[in-house]
């Protein structure tokens, strides 16, 4: 069992910075391959990006590419989502997920077993 916790979000305006943490505990964090979704109102939770278990693997859906950046910390037992440049269009609520099946788990929400509560993002133009 992973619990997920997700920290950070809040109010930016378009442009702004913001850095999204999520910490686990319940299972050896480094064995967990990590993912970042997000929701939107009206709209199905969607993939942002994902880390391999040891940091080696990254990727990221096209709209994120070149301002965002995930990256983890095993020994902290954390995951970091960095987002820069952000536009209105990046509101959302952020999810955090874990995958244990795999060393690199990446876009497919079925692949991933423990989600966080979610943290909401709100960007103002």
């Amino acid at each position: 069992q992973v619990q997920l916790v997700e920290s950070g979000g809040g109010l930016v305006q378009a442009g702004g910075s913001l850095r999204l943490s999520c910490a686990a505990s319940g299972r050896t964090f480094s064995s967990t391959a990590m993912g970042w979704f997000r929701q939107a109102p009206g709209k199905e939770r969607e993939f942002v990006t994902a880390i391999s278990r040891d940091g080696g693997s990254t990727s990221y859906t096209d709209s994120v590419k070149g301002r965002f950046t995930i990256s983890r910390d095993n020994a902290k037992n954390t995951v970091y989502l960095q987002m820069n440049s952000l536009k209105p269009e990046d509101t959302a609520v952020y999810y955090c997920a874990g995958c244990t099946g795999s060393y690199y788990c990446g876009g497919r929400r079925e692949s991933y077993d423990y989600w966080g509560q979610g943290s909401q993002v709100t960007v103002s133009s």
